[in-house]
């Protein structure tokens, strides 16, 4: 199950091929496993015939594909020294540059946030003006789950929301996306977004209403100071809420829950989601399912359609 969801996640071509192989070391070898295991001998074979296709000459590195690691991606905006870095730094590990000068991030720089027993990724972006982005760097918001926007809150508000703003309307990025899609790609487009706040310690009183009537869009708005800390210790849980995401814990039959690894869905996904989510052929043979969680009583019955909550503990039963 955690090869399958590592090959699910996975955004690049080694990492899919790794995944594979390793479901193909584990998964048990018996009849009733023959399909599976030719399917994935076969998805392998033709991703190795990918890999070696591109193993040419002329093949560059491209540093705006971040291959998306745990539950979620929010990709950074903002103009020069708005404190994105600051904010990476206050909340992960990672080695970001942090200056008083501007335009000192030069290269994404991926983080991971943990929220109690999740982490998800968070990436430290170039800045952009009206008159400049790097190539390429579309791609990453191209691809992520969440766009922060972050505003300096003492420094040229409305010039700030021209640049970023500007940026992703003109890409379709934020508000509607183009008609003609559907699917998978209309994902890439119209993303979730919401206003990152910083240096909320040296703003102006006003300086958050004068964010929300300047906007023309109606995000939500987080306020931080790393200075003083103001909102920094809440951050991972609103990040992790503006994702959208719940955790669901699994148990097997007369089993204690596995609370250590949760399986992180979309809010609003059923029981029959969180089948397909370990295996497409387990949702196809899903019965029904015991819960222990919210709106229920504990080892309440209930069917594949039910709605999961955040923290709900599910057990599976199949079809014979």
């Amino acid at each position: 199950m955690k090869a399958e969801k590592w090959f699910r996640e996975a955004t690049t071509t080694e990492e899919k091929i790794l995944a594979l192989e390793r479901m193909l070391s584990v998964i048990p070898k018996h009849k009733g496993t023959d399909h599976m295991r030719a399917e994935l001998r076969r998805k392998l074979s033709k991703l190795k015939e990918v890999s070696v296709q591109r193993g040419g000459k002329g093949t560059h590195t491209d540093i705006f594909h971040i291959p998306r690691t745990g539950a979620g991606q929010i990709a950074l905006i903002g103009t020069p020294s708005s404190g994105k870095s600051s904010v990476v730094a206050a909340i992960t590990h990672a080695k970001v540059t942090i200056a008083d000068f501007p335009f000192a991030t030069t290269v994404p720089v991926p983080g991971m946030v943990r929220f109690e027993d999740v982490q998800f990724q968070i990436i430290d972006m170039p800045p952009i003006t009206e008159q400049y982005c790097m190539p390429g760097q579309i791609d990453t918001y191209r691809h992520c789950d969440l766009i922060a926007i972050v505003i300096d809150l003492s420094a040229d508000i409305a010039g700030q929301l021209k640049a970023s703003i500007g940026f992703l309307e003109s890409r379709n990025l934020i508000g509607e996306p183009p008609a003609n899609l559907t699917g998978a790609d209309k994902n890439l487009f119209s993303k979730k977004a919401f206003y990152l706040g910083t240096k909320n310690d040296i703003a102006q009183p006003d300086a958050v209403q004068n964010l929300q009537t300047l906007s023309n869009h109606p995000f939500e708005i987080v306020t931080v100071s790393v200075k003083t800390n103001e909102g920094i210790a809440n951050l991972p849980a609103l990040l992790f809420k503006m994702l959208g995401l719940i955790r669901v814990y699994t148990k097997p039959p007369g089993k204690k829950p596995d609370l250590t690894e949760p399986f992180t869905l979309p809010a609003g996904s059923t029981v029959h989601d969180l089948a397909a989510a370990i295996h497409k052929e387990l949702s196809d043979k899903l019965k029904d399912a015991r819960i222990w969680g919210t709106g229920v009583y504990d080892g309440q019955n209930v069917q594949k359609n039910h709605i999961l909550n955040d923290k709900d503990v599910v057990e599976l039963h199949f079809h014979g």
